[in-house]
């Protein structure tokens, strides 16, 4: 029998401008040291869930993570640019306060509303359009069930999440935010007559040492 198919859509590492609350977007910034422990620690969680699929953001902060979960499963890694996070356009490189500081107001709306997009940047529709395609073309390729890890960016996991469980994009700000290497988990509803996902878990992570 095969097993029961599972989405894990895991967040990458720390690296020093998450560290700085400093807005990365399409950057490529790699992952700092606490960042590679994270990644280590989730991965050696993740491993003995045997994933058969790894897909990830082709950006340094995601690709690593991903490497060190496919590297402790044995499972080789793929990259799609469509997994990137958020274009922030003008706010990329910027702190919050400094955003707020140059675009007053701007932001607000943009955290609370799906159809808001910083300046030469996405909106969070257009955001999960891209990552939601990666996953259902991820998921024609499974035949016969089991988890599919896509290791990517808070911004794309919360709006690909929301999309979804079928949530109203007035509503989708209501998904918190990820810590990093945490994760979300969906798999196919049970309801009679209705396709779709539910969702099984958010911001979940694997222990860290010292703490129960």
């Amino acid at each position: 029998m095969s097993a029961p198919l599972r989405v894990l859509l895991l967040r990458h590492g720390e690296t020093d401008h998450n560290a700085g609350l400093r807005m990365q977007g399409h950057l490529d910034v790699s992952l700092n040291d606490a960042g590679r422990a994270q990644a280590a620690r989730a991965a050696a969680a993740l491993a003995v869930r045997a994933p058969v699929r790894i897909v990830s953001s082709d950006l340094a902060r995601a690709a690593e993570t991903a490497q060190a979960v496919g590297a402790a499963a044995g499972v080789p890694v793929t990259h799609d640019e469509r997994l990137r996070e958020t274009h922030l356009g003008e706010w990329q490189g910027l702190t919050h306060g400094e955003v707020e500081d140059a675009y007053p107001g701007l932001m607000g709306g943009w955290l609370t509303s799906a159809t808001d997009a910083p300046p030469g940047g996405e909106n969070r529709l257009q955001v999960a359009e891209r990552g939601s395609a990666v996953l259902q073309e991820t998921l024609s390729s499974v035949a016969d069930g089991g988890l599919v890890v896509l290791v990517a960016h808070g911004g794309l996991i919360a709006a690909v999440t929301a999309r979804a469980i079928g949530l109203p994009p007035e509503r989708w700000s209501a998904m918190g935010g990820l810590q990093n290497t945490h994760w979300a988990e969906l798999g196919p509803t049970r309801l009679k007559g209705a396709a779709g996902w539910r969702l099984h878990g958010w911001n979940v992570g694997a222990a860290e040492p010292g703490r129960d």
